[in-house]
């Protein structure tokens, strides 16, 4: 079965860094584009980050462009997100995806709060 667990979310003051990591399970990790989204109570999921599955390939959202870096090592079957220059704004959970066999998998999510 497919598992994603995030971790290393927290509390970090305004400007600050974080760096998320998605340890994954139950398929093929290096055949997999891998993809971070977040979500605020009252707005819809939205897609942050995604990297193809060589890592060769990434998109970012427009809001986080030249802030957020996603990066991947196969051989740990991790995809990591790393956050600086951290906004109020980047205050949400955030949740690892993949689509394997035309279905949608997700972590159970990390709280990110970015607060001073």
């Amino acid at each position: 079965q497919v598992q994603l667990v995030e971790s290393g979310g927290g509390l970090v003051q305004p400007g600050g860094s974080l760096r998320l990591s998605c340890a994954a399970s139950g398929f093929i990790f290096s055949n997999s584009a891998m993809s971070w989204y977040r979500q605020t109570p009252g707005k819809e999921r939205e897609l942050v980050a995604y990297i193809t599955s060589t890592g060769v390939g990434t998109n970012y959202a427009d809001s986080v462009k030249g802030r957020f870096t996603i990066s991947r090592d196969n051989a740990k079957n991790t995809v990591y997100l790393q956050m600086d220059s951290l906004k109020p704004e980047d205050t949400a959970v955030y949740y690892c995806h993949v689509v394997r066999a035309w279905r949608d998998y997700w972590g159970q999510g990390t709280q990110v709060t970015v607060s001073s």
